[in-house]
């Protein structure tokens, strides 16, 4: 199936009052575990390579190419998207590489320069047919504008949505990323007041930490776009190690297929749990 851009999942999630689990990819098998996933389930996903990804691989272009041809030979709909780069360079290069979308991260830039930088970001990106994901820029402790005390303001969300003209918006509505335990409390009727005034989808990030009533309520409260990492990071490192344990092998096959196999399952449930399938 072709590559979708992220405007047109988010917008059929939207409509239908549910939303789209986003992954990050870091080796191979993890966008082969999240395209097994998709077809499973029969549901669209978003394959997600981020700044701190790239950098572990040394370039962009290697781990794009894998994600991209997995993508592709996906029956579901699948986005593949550039996660929190902070380089427009970055930007640029996923764009001539054929991602559909992209987050621009200028969170930890000054306010107005984030707002202009961003909207630069969207020109060039809409002209590739790219969606763009942003997010505001005040930050609030190490994780920015993610830390646990930091919340966005609706009528500045807004604002932001005006002068960018982005196609998602990342809101800080209780969650914080890289956490180990699921047990974030969301601000459930914070999303919904920016749900009411900011037109685009809106996104979580940092939702390894939300129980699943959690992340739940947070759909029905108008989240479109539901970002996650840690969890299945988790979950990839358990069944490895379990899997080296029980049957000891040089032969990495052996324990990254049992890694894959365990995340294909858990992408599988989270895909169903965020489409509010009973």
């Amino acid at each position: 199936m072709p590559l979708s851009p992220l405007v047109p999942v988010l917008a059929a999630a939207r409509d239908g009052g549910h939303a789209v689990a986003a992954y990050n990819v870091i080796q191979i098998e993890h966008a082969e575990a999240y395209a097994v996933a998709a077809e499973r389930v029969s549901l669209p996903v978003v394959m997600q390579i981020s700044e701190n990804a790239v950098k572990y691989h040394g370039s962009l272009r290697p781990i794009a190419a894998a994600t991209l041809a997995i993508a592709e030979a996906c029956t579901q709909p699948v986005v593949v998207h550039l996660d929190h780069a902070e380089s427009v360079d970055l930007v640029e290069e996923a764009v001539r590489l054929g991602l559909t979308s992209v987050m621009f991260d200028g969170s930890k830039l000054p306010d107005d320069v984030n707002r202009e930088t961003t909207a630069r970001v969207v020109a060039l990106c809409h002209e590739a047919g790219v969606s763009v994901e942003a997010e505001l820029g005040e930050v609030g402790g190490k994780d920015g504008v993610h830390a646990p005390g930091v919340r966005t303001d609706p009528r500045d969300a807004a604002q932001f949505v005006a002068d960018t003209g982005v196609d998602a918006l990342a809101v800080a509505v209780g969650s914080s990323h890289a956490m180990t335990e699921r047990v974030a409390v969301l601000d459930t009727d914070l999303i919904a007041d920016i749900a009411a005034v900011v037109p685009v989808p809106l996104v979580l990030h940092g939702s390894s930490g939300v129980p699943d009533d959690g992340l739940v309520a947070a759909v029905r409260a108008g989240m479109t776009k539901v970002n996650i990492a840690t969890h299945l990071n988790q979950v990839w490192t358990t069944a490895m190690q379990r899997s080296l344990e029980e049957r000891p092998s040089v032969d990495t096959r052996k324990y990254l297929g049992a890694a894959r196999d365990a995340v294909a399952d858990e992408a599988a449930r989270l895909l169903e749990l965020l489409a509010l399938r009973p």
